[in-house]
């Protein structure tokens, strides 16, 4: 008899944890590897759960697929590692138990970061390495991301009439990362023929029996259940978890009371939490009628705008000429000098003052804090940047929630340089999320919800900045990442320092079509050594040889290098107005003098260009 049809008037019970049991035993790398190299090892663990209570064991193939085996350089073994699993499954279970081909969910936080068409790859060849050696079942398990789970469910039922059992991980109380709730999720799989449909992982079963109480049995699939023994804690480096057992077998009727079927466990469990859910269970049969508590669908409410007192940036711009200045946080704490500067900037009339993100990956006081006093004491508008070098998801989430509290809420978004060119090389560049996924976290936050889908309660009123590099060999591919940047929901860019009229020119070309605006970066050079660092030394930067040329004419007059400085830029800044509303000065060693100067030449040049086309138009 098919364990579907036990299921009919039984609760089956599941095995818990492989992989933390494993690891709790002092194995720290690759669980799928010792099917091969310890697999007396794995048939006990096997038959502990067995002895225990559990009609279904899983297979140790959970990460046994090409996409993460490969972290181990042990791609080559899938076949292998797969086809022993399941012969150690059945040794173990000599037919008293059922046998479940486990495959895992790949994508977490950043699901664009595995295309679909690589895990559609490694996961037939994994589901063909369990088939051919003989399955009961097929469980799909962990999948945050309901697109990877689709997909790969679309693929085992054209492969399978074996029973399918699908399960998702959920970010909060009934919902999945990107929203999607879990009544709606599971109407998606039973659709595509998942013959069981469940939670596991992440959440223990206090939150787990939650999220089922406003799902509704489905029409012909189950439901199941495997949650984690709650909270992990990390003593001595290592994670371990304290869920106890006796808590599991007090949880295990509210499961039965939200139509659970099949009850297992996931991260944290142990033989013991199985056999205390089998005390409770076996022999009761399943519920057939359940109240729903709440509703099964969720509703979204739009949050309530934030209202903002100044226009957002890209507004401005697209009407009238605007001059934004770059002004770096000190590097000490002295800040004196820095909001001279800054007050000196307002007076010339600039429409935000910008403020990197530790630049060139050295430390300087945080530019949420000076763009706060910035704001506060000087009426200046910041422009804050915002790397993904610095932060983790979390504290990314944490700092945008951070600005929006300030009521800072205009950012530009960037990848931000390598830690290992700055002041501490050894440090750890993060990189959780790409310049595009931030850019979509903002957007997200302006939604109202966070990078995990949580209702944040109100939404955000950011405007959203993106970074452009114009000193590439194809413009044409830089522009195709503008694009992309903005369908992620960017409002405008800025582009990197330029020093040459005939780039400005083909930038103005490629990029016409877009119905974003654009603030051409310009920054003044203060010596021949600057110019020559700047082209030979700093990413993305690069100056014509004419120009250098011209500044090496300077090179031991400090006085007359800054005026000639002064003078290029200048040309420049004519140049840029003929083409674009929008001018960012960088201001070089807090020379903020320079910036004072052309912020006003940029400001006169848009008085004159505008006077000549209203003359224009009269004479017309």
């Amino acid at each position: 008899m098919s364990f579907l049809e036990k299921m009919k008037t039984e609760i089956l019970i599941g095995d818990g944890a492989m992989g933390t049991l494993l690891y709790s035993f002092g194995t720290g790398s690759c669980f799928e590897e010792l099917n091969l190299s310890h697999p007396e090892d794995i048939v006990r663990i096997h038959q502990a759960y067995i002895d225990a209570g559990a009609d279904m064991i899983q297979t140790n193939t959970y990460a046994a697929n090409y996409l993460k085996l490969q972290r181990y350089g042990l791609e080559d073994s899938v076949k292998e590692m797969n086809s022993s699993a399941v012969r150690l499954a059945r040794q173990a279970a000599q037919q008293k138990a059922y046998l479940l081909g486990t495959v895992g969910g790949n994508r977490g936080i950043r699901p664009s970061a595995i295309p679909l068409d690589e895990i559609k790859r490694s996961f037939r060849e994994q589901l063909y390495c369990l088939l051919l050696e003989g399955v009961d079942g097929i469980l799909l398990e962990t999948y945050y991301d309901i697109e990877e789970l689709e997909t790969v469910l679309k693929i085992a039922r054209r492969e399978t009439e074996l029973p399918i059992i699908a399960q998702i991980s959920l970010q909060e109380i009934a919902l999945m990362e990107d929203g999607t709730s879990i009544g709606d999720a599971f109407d998606k799989l039973e659709g595509l023929g998942a013959d069981i449909v469940g939670l596991n992982c992440r959440l223990g079963p206090h939150h787990m029996i939650a999220s089922l109480e406003g799902v509704e049995l489905p029409k012909k699939a189950y439901l199941s259940a495997y949650p984690n023994a709650g909270l992990p804690s990390y003593t001595d480096g290592r994670f371990h978890y304290e869920g106890n057992p006796e808590y599991f077998r007090k949880s295990a009727q509210s499961f039965r009371d939200q139509g659970v079927r099949l009850i297992g466990g996931c991260c944290g469990t142990t033989p013991e939490h199985i056999r205390a859910i089998e005390s409770e269970l076996k022999g009761l049969a399943p519920v057939t009628h359940k109240k729903v508590i709440g509703r099964k669908a969720k509703i979204v409410v739009s949050p309530p705008e934030v209202i903002r007192k100044e226009r957002p940036l890209e507004e401005v711009v697209k009407e009238r000429p605007s001059v934004i200045v770059e002004l770096d946080s000190p590097r000490k704490l002295d800040t004196t000098r820095f909001f001279q500067g800054a007050k000196a900037l307002k007076e010339a009339g600039i429409d935000a003052l910008t403020l990197a993100d530790n630049s060139l990956a050295s430390p300087r006081i945080s530019n949420k804090s000076i763009g706060h006093l910035v704001k506060e004491k000087v009426g200046l508008r910041p422009l804050v940047h915002l790397t993904c070098r610095d932060r983790n998801i979390i504290g990314l989430q944490s700092h945008l929630m951070g600005l929006h509290t300030l009521g800072l809420h205009d950012v530009l978004a960037v990848t931000g340089d390598p830690a290992r060119v700055g002041d501490f090389p050894g440090a750890s560049s993060v990189f959780d999320v790409s310049s595009f996924e931030l850019i979509e976290m903002i957007k997200q936050f302006n939604e109202g919800f966070s990078y995990s889908g949580k209702d944040l309660g109100q939404k955000g009123a950011f405007s959203i900045g993106a970074a452009f590099n114009p000193h590439v060999r194809s413009l044409e591919k830089a522009v195709s990442r503008m694009e992309k940047k903005i369908k992620c929901g960017a409002h405008y860019f800025i582009t990197q320092p330029v020093y040459s009229e005939k780039l400005l020119l083909d930038v103005y070309e490629a990029t016409k079509h877009l119905d974003v605006p654009v603030y051409i970066g310009l920054m003044p050079l203060t010596s021949s050594r600057n110019a020559e660092f700047l082209h030979n030394e700093v990413p993305g930067i690069k100056i014509s040889q004419e120009i250098l040329d011209t500044m090496a004419k300077f090179n031991n007059d400090p006085v007359s290098s800054k005026k000639e400085g002064i003078a290029i830029t200048k040309g420049l800044i004519e140049a840029a107005a003929e083409l674009f509303n929008g001018i960012y000065l960088i201001t070089p060693f807090m020379n903020y003098e320079m910036s004072v100067e052309l912020a006003n030449y940029a400001n006169e040049c848009s008085s004159l260009l505008s006077r000549r086309k209203q003359n224009v138009n009269y004479v017309n």
